[in-house]
């Protein structure tokens, strides 16, 4: 599936659970994840869509670590399927899809 959908898909289900889906854009650096939810509770994630069955590229795979080490939840998505669980988990469910 196209990244283009799935980031739609996304975006349509953090506003459909009262969050907001930010757009990361840093001119300053590169490899941040493309997507910024926030979700009641403070609750927050950075996800980096990709077309299904791509993978990030080296400097985004950097920056994925980097954040992870921060101590944030950082996930890659590729499937529309993986989207309730994401939802669960940045939501203070438990880690990791």
């Amino acid at each position: 599936m196209k990244e283009k959908l799935i980031e739609q898909a996304l975006v349509k289900a953090v506003k459909h659970k009262g969050g907001l889906c930010l757009k990361l854009v840093s001119p300053s650096l590169v490899g941040i994840p493309d997507r910024l939810v926030l979700l009641h509770d403070g609750c927050l994630g950075f996800v980096e869509v990709k077309t299904t069955s791509k993978k990030p590229r080296k400097v985004q795979e950097k920056r994925i670590e980097q954040l992870k080490q921060l101590g944030f939840k950082v996930f890659v998505l590729d499937n529309l399927d993986e989207i309730p669980t994401l939802m669960d988990v940045i939501g203070g469910g438990d880690d990791g899809i």
